[in-house]
């Protein structure tokens, strides 16, 4: 991979989270998505807490769904 094709941003956390976590990143947006009107940290708790997802990783996820939500 070279550094134009690297992703950046929240998306660079993707792999790793995949792999630790051995969910697609779709299922943790899809899980996202069934948590409307929740303020990111909320998200990000809720990950946390009933995902036992770290706090970077589920940073990532949510930062990348929201920022999704208003594009």
């Amino acid at each position: 991979m070279t550094e134009k094709t690297r992703p950046q941003g929240p998306a660079s956390y993707f792999p790793s989270i995949e792999k630790r976590y051995g969910q697609p990143v779709a299922h943790w947006l899809g899980l996202l998505e069934g948590k409307p009107g929740m303020k990111h940290m909320e998200l990000v708790g809720w990950l946390k807490a009933e995902h036992g997802l770290g706090h970077g990783h589920a940073n990532a996820l949510v930062a990348h769904h929201l920022a999704a939500r208003t594009s």
